[in-house]
């Protein structure tokens, strides 16, 4: 189930979708479907992929139709095919038209991301790695994303800019060095808050090992520099890959036996999965 952050995400950004959507109200619908009409709608898959999003998709119905009657057939996190009917609904037949493309708008988004980051775990499958998601998704869909996200296997990453210091190149360059930067944000912040350091050699690395940080980015790095940089962090630090992860490259990276890799294409190019509306009376 989702967290009543999320959830309350969702309530937000689904008074934006009726503002631009309906606006006055459904001017087709509403002048060709008496008010009273009942009828049974389902979502239907229509490709293969991971189910996330149904509370939404029900929130969104609810506003329009408190009394709706709704049967979850395949839960979030669920693996369909083309065909399988992820859920029924019964509800006033004005409600099941005006939502529906707000619903499936949610719907197919989320379960896009669960999707690709299920193919994503599958790709590494037998290694210890985690797959992380990154702070590239679309505005104001950071907790439905990261949501999204979990329901596909794959992990969160830190959440915004306040749950954990990230200290890359720019903030590097300004404090004079790796070693710079990590002792004097240590001074300012909690012994419970970790420090990850962004790294793009291996003298970089050497230097953030030294420091004692939790987490070693490795950006931007081929494989065989990675391995060299496992090897000389001997377990001494966490090691997250980043950079260009494709899923056609994170086997050959998970290899190399860093502990996390993350990718931003989970949230920021999202391609919908394929769930359709029916009237089935």
């Amino acid at each position: 189930m989702m967290d009543a952050k999320t959830l309350k995400s969702a309530e937000v950004l689904f008074d934006m979708a009726y503002a631009e959507d309906i606006g006055d109200g459904d001017i087709t619908t509403n002048n060709l479907i008496d008010s009273n009409v009942v009828k049974t709608a389902q979502f239907v898959a229509k490709e293969e992929g991971v189910v996330a999003g149904l509370e939404v998709a029900e929130m969104v119905f609810r506003k329009f139709d408190q009394e709706l009657e709704w049967t979850v057939f395949m839960p979030d996190g669920t693996h369909v095919v083309p065909g399988d009917v992820i859920a029924e609904f019964k509800g006033n037949y004005r409600a099941l038209l005006t939502g529906e493309r707000k619903a499936l708008n949610f719907l197919q988004r989320l379960s896009g991301i669960a999707s690709y980051a299920n193919l994503c775990m599958k790709e590494i499958e037998g290694t210890k790695v985690e797959i992380l998601d990154t702070r590239k998704t679309l505005p104001g869909y950071r907790y439905l994303d990261k949501y999204a996200v979990r329901m596909g296997g794959a992990s969160n990453h830190r959440f915004g800019l306040y749950d954990m210091v990230m200290i890359k190149d720019n903030h590097i360059q300004v404090a004079g060095s790796i070693t710079k930067a990590v002792e004097a944000i240590r001074k300012k912040i909690p012994k419970s808050i970790k420090i990850e350091v962004e790294t793009t050699t291996i003298d970089q690395v050497k230097e953030a090992l030294a420091a004692d940080v939790d987490i070693i980015m490795l950006d931007n790095m081929r494989s065989t520099m990675m391995k060299e940089c496992v090897d000389i962090i001997d377990r001494r630090a966490k090691i997250e890959a980043s950079g260009n992860m494709t899923i056609k490259r994170i086997r050959k990276v998970a290899q190399t036996g860093v502990d996390y890799i993350s990718i931003g294409a989970l949230t920021h190019s999202v391609k919908a999965l394929d769930i359709s509306q029916r009237i089935i009376d």
